[in-house]
């Protein structure tokens, strides 16, 4: 199977229901773990619908927030979602912008930013270690860089019952998982690919978030937008097949008396500073 294309990531209203809502819950446990202060340069590497840009501005006091993403509909659905936060409420301190771009060959000057952050993206970079050095390429002498990542590989309770319903229907799904697929979503790939782009002071923590679902439905409906490696995969099956999965994913998954599914989510956080001019 050719893995990369099912890593589709282009309606903001898919990944939403998918993946969103959990991942605003990630970044305002990451952005609290940074505890930066008031007034810096934000750069958002991999913005994707602007979460991460949003919890910042909300939280941070930055005095500029600018998010990066190659999907145009992404970034459309990030400007969107900043235009709405901003009309509810204003944030006129922040000057706040989207831009689309690669995330390596980033738009911006070399010590141009105090922060460089990237939520939830490095493992889907055909080269996360070129991203990352671009992302310290722009931060300032003594600048922070830092990323979180989903812990695919056991952190996931969603995603690892699903792939192994998936591979109980069809085994050769296994070649599929982002858990076996994306090396980088542990700590230590992390910590070295920080060490490589010339970063110190790096380290690393999990971030765990409770991922409650309402019931199957709630659960099962996100994998067949087909945003994302699992619902790119549900969207290739027969309907048949669909059906097969669906029931092995419904009977694997523990239910709480009024029939909502209460599971965990963690991800890795990384953080590492470019070095001043006197180290």
């Amino acid at each position: 199977m050719d893995e990369q294309r099912f890593d589709v990531w282009t309606a903001g209203a898919a990944y939403e229901r998918y993946m969103g809502r959990w991942s605003r819950l990630v970044a305002e446990e990451f952005a609290g773990w940074l505890g930066c202060a008031d007034g810096l340069r934000w750069l958002d590497v991999g913005c994707g619908t602007g979460v991460l840009s949003a919890v910042v501005a909300g939280r941070c006091r930055p005095r500029v927030v600018v998010g990066i993403d190659r999907s145009e509909g992404f970034v459309g659905s990030a400007r969107t979602a900043a235009a709405v936060s901003t009309a509810v409420v204003p944030t006129a301190a922040v000057s706040t912008c989207f831009v689309v771009a690669d995330a390596m060959s980033l738009p911006v000057r070399d010590d141009s930013c105090d922060v460089a952050v990237s939520g939830l993206t490095l493992n889907f970079l055909a080269e996360p270690a070129v991203a990352v050095a671009e992302m310290a390429r722009g931060v300032r002498p003594g600048g922070l860089v830092a990323a979180y990542v989903w812990d695919y590989a056991g952190g996931m309770g969603f995603l690892r019952r699903f792939w192994e319903a998936a591979v109980e229907v069809e085994p050769s799904a296994a070649a599929l998982d982002e858990g076996s697929r994306f090396s980088v979503c542990r700590p230590e790939a992390l910590r070295a690919v920080w060490a490589d782009a010339g970063l110190v002071d790096v380290s690393t923590v999990p971030v765990e978030v409770p991922t409650v679902f309402a019931d199957f439905d709630d659960l099962w409906k996100p994998f067949l937008a087909g945003q994302g490696p699992a619902p790119g995969y549900v969207a290739t099956l027969a309907p048949a097949d669909r059906d097969r999965l669906r029931d092995v994913f419904g009977a694997a998954v523990p239910r709480r008396p009024d029939g909502s599914i209460a599971l965990t989510a963690r991800a890795w956080a990384v953080s590492g500073r470019k070095p001043s001019a006197s180290r």
